[in-house]
């Protein structure tokens, strides 16, 4: 669980410096989305690196969610009987929604699949097949309540990294002393706020206008 984690915090790093190009204009954006498509060329088809990426994170998405089904099953066996009385002193309000938060997470990457890559629905006219990834962006987020679905994810997201990151530092054994506890908190603080609200940002500047058709 906590090395497919850290796979998927830097693909979402990664994705989300691609969405950031959205602030150089439509001609910046599209090229970016066709050059992810070009990479491996002529080594490997149009879109053939594209989709190995992608058949890798289907991969890492399948052992993540196994391995949170499985730790709650092991949690449940560890612990038959309920607590009487339980006090969360000294658990983060991110550790308590984990599985929640990822459930969240899931749902609405099965939306966003289906809104940008799968089907590419256009919410604002329920037309699909758009061959223009920016234009389908703006278009998408034009509309408030597709913003704030979005921002409610990122939320979700920015709750999952703070503790994932934590919790998989220490999985790996690199949290052994305080000094290490420490960087590993301000590490799962830096990449919420970093990566959800870096996220966030094109959304809301769709939405005020920064950024236009």
């Amino acid at each position: 669980m906590a090395v497919s984690g850290l796979l998927f915090i830097a693909f979402v790093l990664g994705h989300m410096y691609g969405n950031l190009k959205a602030f150089s204009g439509e001609e910046s954006f599209n090229g970016y989305a066709e050059h992810l498509r070009e990479l491996g060329e002529p080594l490997l088809p149009y879109s053939g690196l594209l989709w190995i990426i992608r058949v890798g994170l289907i991969a890492a998405l399948v052992v993540h969610v196994a391995s949170a089904v499985a730790l709650t099953r092991r949690a449940g066996k560890a612990r038959s009987t309920a607590y009487t009385v339980k006090k969360n002193r000294n658990s983060s309000l991110s550790s308590r929604t984990m599985r929640w938060g990822g459930a969240t997470i899931l749902v609405f990457l099965v939306w966003h699949l289906l809104n940008f890559t799968i089907v590419k629905i256009n919410p604002s006219n329920g037309e699909t097949g758009s061959h223009n990834p920016y234009q389908l962006m703006v278009e998408t987020f034009d509309l408030w309540w597709m913003t704030i679905i979005y921002l409610v994810a990122m939320a979700a997201l920015a709750m999952h990294l703070h503790h994932g990151t934590w919790s998989s530092l220490q999985t790996l054994g690199l949290t052994s002393t305080p000094a290490a506890r420490a960087r590993a908190k301000a590490a799962g603080w830096i990449l919420a706020v970093v990566i959800a609200g870096g996220f966030s940002l094109v959304p809301l500047s769709v939405l005020l206008g920064i950024i236009e058709k």
